[in-house]
């Protein structure tokens, strides 16, 4: 519940922008979900590399990366007029026409971005930004003339992140991933490589990969690529 006590429905509003700036035209935005969920699961996957040398007995699981995070909901769409309260997205609409407001939110691909909306799903404190990966609708009751009264609906929603904010996100130091740095007034080639790689002995390999004659001075304001080494090379 709400304030005052107004019941709060799932919400999701489709954007056409992966910086979640730009609403997207469709109507109506966002759209809520017609009975909320009694529950919602989160997902999350650690990558691991577990390949097994032969004549080993166990393994030594290697990260490989993390997963983005899933969210899945469980829902109805109804037609029956017997869920007290259930009105959809402000109308009394058919349960094939609830589908269709949902598809053209979530699933449909929008011509003006050639693929479907980016979304942000909200409940109460929830505030999901993803997009649909998968659904499932499960026709469970019908008319006599076949058309369907209800209709249960699986979903799964994919955390997205623009590529910019997951790399100021993510922050990685790694010296095995390549870095750039931007050089300020009183910054030495050599000091910056051994920040990076521990070791200021690869600064002629760093400075070959920035197509510098000397290392020596570095104009500041310059950015300068740290790419991965390698460290067995002697120059």
């Amino acid at each position: 519940m709400g304030q005052e006590g107004k019941l709060i429905k799932v919400l999701i509003e489709a954007y056409d922008d992966e910086d979640f700036q730009k609403k997207s035209k469709i109507d109506p935005n966002p759209i809520s979900l017609p009975v909320n969920p009694e529950s919602y699961t989160k997902n999350y996957k650690v990558e691991l590399n577990q390949q097994q040398g032969q004549g080993n007995q166990g393994t030594n699981p290697d990260y490989k990366g993390t997963k983005p995070e899933e969210l899945k909901l469980e829902f109805i769409f109804d037609g029956t007029e017997t869920i007290e309260g259930y009105i959809y997205n402000s109308g009394n609409h058919s349960v094939k026409k609830q589908i269709d407001i949902f598809m053209d939110a979530v699933y449909n691909m929008n011509g003006d971005i050639h693929r479907p909306h980016f979304l942000k799903v909200k409940w109460g404190d929830l505030t999901f930004p993803c997009i649909l990966s998968n659904l499932d609708l499960n026709y469970t009751l019908f008319d006599h003339c076949g058309n369907p009264l209800r209709v249960k609906a699986s979903a799964t929603f994919l955390n997205y992140i623009a590529q910019k904010e997951r790399v100021a996100r993510e922050n990685k130091k790694s010296p095995d991933l390549t870095h750039v740095r931007m050089a300020k007034a009183g910054d030495r080639l050599d000091l910056m490589t051994s920040n990076i790689y521990n070791d200021p002995k690869y600064v002629t390999q760093v400075a070959k990969a920035n197509d510098l004659t000397s290392f020596r001075q570095i104009q500041p304001g310059k950015e300068f690529i740290f790419p991965p080494l390698d460290k067995t090379a002697t120059t």
